[in-house]
Formats: C-alpha cells, structure tokens, sequence
C-alpha cells in the first residue's frame, strides 16, 4: 500500500453501522439544538459511510457548519473536501482541499487527498477523451458508409 493511501485512509474506511447509530442518536437527541460539536461528528460519521445519501447529508451538515461557525472553518475543510471527493464532485473537493492546504501547506491528510484527487481527475479525463475519441470514430465511419451509399444512386 502506498504512503499516499496510508495518509487518505478515511477516504475508504466506513463507520460501523453501531457507530454510525450512536452519532445520530446523539444529533437527534439535541433535536434543533443541536451543538455544533455533535454535528459535526455526525456529519464526519456520514461522510465515511460508502452510502451516497449519507455522504450527501454529510456533506450538507458540514457545509452548514462552515457556513454559520466560523471558528470551526479550518476543520470542515478536509472533510468536506473528503466528502465531494467520495461523491465525484472533484471540482468542490479541490477547491476545500487547496483552501486547507493554503492554511496548512505541511497538511499530510490533506496533501495525500489532492493526490487522489488529482489521480481520480486524470483517469476519469483520460476516459472521457477515450469515450470521444470512439463517438468520433463512429461518426466518421457512419458518415463515410452514408457518403457512399448516396453516391451509388
């Protein structure tokens, strides 16, 4: 295993579903008063799930906190990043993971998740011009058997 996956481990390691239970048991016994602290645990379990929706609501818990705790900015910043990374939004995931890394530049986690990121963005643009690359193929071969199929009549 590389240093690189050492580093982003919460990238693939999910909570157990006891664990997850006891974070949201906690967030809903708070009800709509809820602490900031309880949230954001909630919302770390959430992004660790390999569930999209819980990802999501992951996401949307974090994004409230950074929105309206400043103070608590800093650390929202990797998860968040995380968390977009996890759901393929890898424009989002970079723009959170660069800010951290402007704030700390020694960030392993944080260096190790742009890593992935970056990897990730490579491939899947590596696919994408593969995928165009066989429409146009297709294209020009469909259009050349139409071409000559008109120039026989």
């Amino acid at each position: 295993m590389s240093f690189r996956l050492l580093d982003a481990a919460d990238a693939e390691s999910p909570l157990r579903p006891d664990e997850l239970q006891v974070l949201r048991g906690q967030y809903e016994k708070e009800g709509e008063y809820v602490g900031v602290q309880t949230k954001f645990n909630y919302a770390w379990g959430l992004i660790k799930s390999n569930a999209r929706g819980e990802q999501q609501e992951g996401v949307r818990l974090l994004s409230e906190i950074f929105r309206n705790a400043p103070e608590r900015r800093r650390e929202c910043l990797y998860y968040l990043a995380l968390g977009h990374y996890k759901l393929g939004n890898y424009a989002e995931a970079r723009r959170y993971n660069d800010l951290l890394l402007d704030l700390e530049p020694g960030n392993l986690q944080a260096g190790s998740l742009r890593g992935l990121i970056d990897d990730k963005v490579a491939k899947d643009g590596l696919v994408g011009v593969a995928i165009l690359s066989g429409v146009a193929i297709a294209a020009g071969v469909l259009g050349s058997m139409i071409f000559k199929g008109a120039r026989r009549r």
